[in-house]
């Protein structure tokens, strides 16, 4: 089942952190072949990214994975935040 609201949280992650979309490729240490393109995907939902992307967003984010995966959790007010889990 796809999660409905992971395009919009990383739509927000980004906004907060207040980058471009290339920024948030550097950010997210990403290379070939991602793209800015690829983060436009993950933003309009017409892309899931991979799990190690996911996890990649979290830690920029200062979250937890399950706060971007599960559609009943929100982020945090202020990003980045501090994750409630020991890595």
């Amino acid at each position: 089942m796809k999660q409905t609201r992971l395009a919009k949280k990383l739509l927000k992650i980004r906004q907060a952190l207040e980058l471009s979309q290339n920024e948030m490729l550097k950010r997210l240490r990403l290379e070939e072949p991602y793209s800015r393109q690829s983060i436009s995907f993950y933003e309009r939902g017409d892309l899931e990214p991979p799990l190690f992307i996911l996890l990649r967003y979290a830690r920029v984010a200062g979250v937890c994975t399950d706060v971007l995966i599960d559609d009943r959790a929100k982020l945090p007010s202020k990003i980045p935040a501090t994750p409630k889990h020991r890595p």
